[in-house]
């Protein structure tokens, strides 16, 4: 392996030497150890690759003597040490001597610090720099993972990535076959040398035949990878400053942009709420009216809550802007006129001026609207009782015949129509002051159940008047009924009675079974055709005339008959027990018991043969 290495080494070393010889058109060395052993082409390689301004001084051109080498040679390394190149263990008389090792180690020095340590990357130099250069460089590239010197470079993978990397014009590297290692280490060997002026320090088998390449070797080639390319990468370097510093520009840019234009759009906006509050004109309908309040306190809580938000967040972005402008050291940022902070400020207090006008305004047309239905209410419902307190102070007036007075109460139930409509015109005032929260009124006591209340006694009061006249006109003709029969006989008809005010053959039926009677369909049916007449219903005139017709005591033996037989409950007898039942006195029991003829009963009871009585006293 030290015979490998040290060939390879040489090898390497050789044509890196004759490259910068070349520059300084100084002939090319044949044998490391042999050439450099009188110090001449050292000093002359060391002059070329220390600049164009450096000389070593004096020395032996053409020495022939040992001590003339040793001179040229210590000229030598006492210049590499002095650009701060450690040789330890290494002398002139052991490069005058021809030791190949510490020759190798000498010149790996000088490549070293004349050709690596000046590489930089992130703070890292020499190997480290070079190393994550070309990890930089690779990091995209497939089949390629730089971790070394050695094992990485084997496949020529790498080498290829960085030339395609730099000068995609020069190779393809998708088109590559990745399992062919020699051609592909060849070709970048070529192309480097064709077309970026890399010479060819390495041979494809130095790289591709090695179990483990040699280090040094690998490092001295990939180097003159990185000084070819350094121009390229300085450009790039320039460019990522450029495009860093517009990136930053036009991020400022986009701030400044997006504040214009946001503080325009703010601006607008509220100027555009004012403009809508100055043009509102505010209704007499209290619905209208405190849907504007309800859009003002929605306004409060969504649309107005968001533009504090963005003012702050623009006083927050514009602070920014100076803030990056400043970090760059770049010129501060001055909004144009009508823009400013101090523009979006006054803006904002004449928005508070308006909102607290336009919401005075709607409170105070909803407590004049409040107040006017107050007022309306309580005229309509003060000029509706005063209404039926006239009528019923002339229901309470009247006098004169019962003709007239009938005439009177009749006049005074047409006017139920009107008072409902009134009535109906309260409600809907109600209503409205309901839904406007006015429950309290100072102008009036009259609620609108209190109305409709009174209304509802006056109509009856009206009702009760009619029928009390009629039950007197009636009564005027009909002497044997009572007061409190005709009463009953006229509460049965109204309440069965159509809208007609007569009674249908079922009011009929009803009627009369409210009173105690009962018939059945064959009977009713002649009854009802009897008393209406063989008409359709029955007037209240003619139902009174049936009633005093089947109640008027006449006193007759059918009538009799008929009111025993109802006490026996249709016995052929009544008992002194079923008299009592009928609320008689007891001086008329004790009288019918002592004269009517008596039946013996199957218990030896005794009971009164009512129809023998009859008979007996009417014949």
């Amino acid at each position: 392996m030290d015979k490998t290495w040290e060939a390879i080494q040489k090898k390497t070393f050789t044509k890196w030497v004759n490259t910068k010889l070349e520059m300084g058109r100084v002939p090319h060395i044949q044998d490391l150890s042999n050439d450099l052993a009188n110090g001449v082409r050292l000093i002359q390689l060391l002059e070329i690759i220390g600049g164009s301004d450096t000389t070593l001084g004096r020395y032996s051109t053409n020495p022939r003597m040992r001590i003339q080498c040793v001179e040229n040679v210590n000229k030598a390394l006492n210049f590499v040490m002095e650009r701060g190149v450690p040789l330890t263990n290494i002398g002139a008389e052991d490069i005058v001597d021809k030791n190949l090792k510490l020759v190798l180690g000498m010149l790996w020095m000088i490549i070293l610090r004349f050709t690596i340590d000046d590489i930089s990357q992130d703070g890292k130099s020499a190997k480290e720099g070079l190393l994550l250069w070309c990890q930089r460089k690779t990091v995209n590239y497939k089949e390629v993972n730089v971790r070394d010197f050695t094992h990485s470079w084997k496949d020529g993978l790498a080498f290829c990535a960085l030339i395609h990397r730099h000068r995609p014009d020069l190779l393809d590297y998708d088109a590559l076959d990745f399992s062919k290692r020699h051609e592909n280490t060849a070709l970048a060997f070529e192309v480097a040398e064709k077309y970026l002026d890399i010479p060819k320090l390495l041979d494809v088998e130095d790289v591709c035949d090695i179990e483990k390449p040699d280090e040094k070797s690998v490092m001295t080639y990939v180097a003159q990878y990185f000084h070819a390319f350094s121009s390229q990468d300085k450009d790039e370097t320039a460019g990522r400053r450029v495009a860093k510093f517009a990136d930053v520009l036009h991020s400022i840019w986009k701030m400044q942009h997006s504040y214009e234009e946001r503080v325009t759009a703010l601006i607008q906006a509220v100027r555009s709420a004012q403009r809508r509050w100055q043009q509102t004109k505010l209704t007499d309908s209290y619905a209208e009216t405190k849907q504007k309040g309800v859009e003002f306190a929605t306004y409060k809580s969504t649309q107005k809550r968001e533009w504090v938000s963005e003012k702050r967040e623009l006083d927050t972005l514009l602070g920014n802007i100076q803030t990056k402008l400043k970090t760059y050291n770049l010129k501060p940022y001055f909004p144009p006129d009508g823009l400013t902070l101090r523009d979006l400020d006054n803006v904002w207090r004449d928005l508070l001026e308006d909102e607290a006008i336009y919401h005075r305004n709607i409170n105070s047309k909803i407590r004049e609207i409040k107040e006017n239905l107050r007022k309306a209410y309580a005229n309509a419902a003060n000029e509706f009782q005063q209404k039926l307190d006239t009528i019923s102070a002339e229901l309470a007036a009247l006098d004169g015949d019962l003709e007239n007075q009938l005439n009177c109460v009749v006049g005074l139930s047409q006017e139920f129509g009107p008072l409902q409509k009134k009535l109906q015109a309260i409600e809907t005032l109600d209503q409205a002051c309901l839904e406007a929260n006015t429950e309290e009124n100072d102008y009036t006591v009259y609620s609108l159940e209190d109305l409709t209340f009174e209304l509802g006694l006056v109509e009856r009061a009206i009702r009760k008047k009619i029928a009390f006249i009629e039950n007197q006109s009636i009564s005027r003709n009909m002497t044997n009924l009572t007061p409190a029969q005709l009463e009953e006989f006229e509460h049965a008809f109204r309440h069965f009675a159509n809208d007609h005010n007569t009674l249908s053959i079922e009011g009929f039926r009803a009627a009369l079974a409210s009173l105690g009677l009962f018939y059945d369909d064959y009977e009713m049916g002649l009854l009802f055709d009897h008393t209406s007449q063989n008409h359709e219903s029955i007037r209240f005139e003619q139902f009174i005339q049936f009633m005093v017709s089947i109640t008027e005591d006449k006193s007759t033996p059918e009538q009799l008959q008929d009111a025993f037989q109802t006490i026996a409950g249709d016995k052929p007898y009544v008992t002194e027990l079923d008299l009592k039942r009928c609320m008689m006195t007891e001086p008329d029991v004790d009288y019918l018991v002592r004269e009517m003829p008596t039946v013996t009963l199957s218990d030896n009871d005794m009971g009164l043969d009512y129809s023998s009585y009859v008979d007996q006293m009417f014949k």
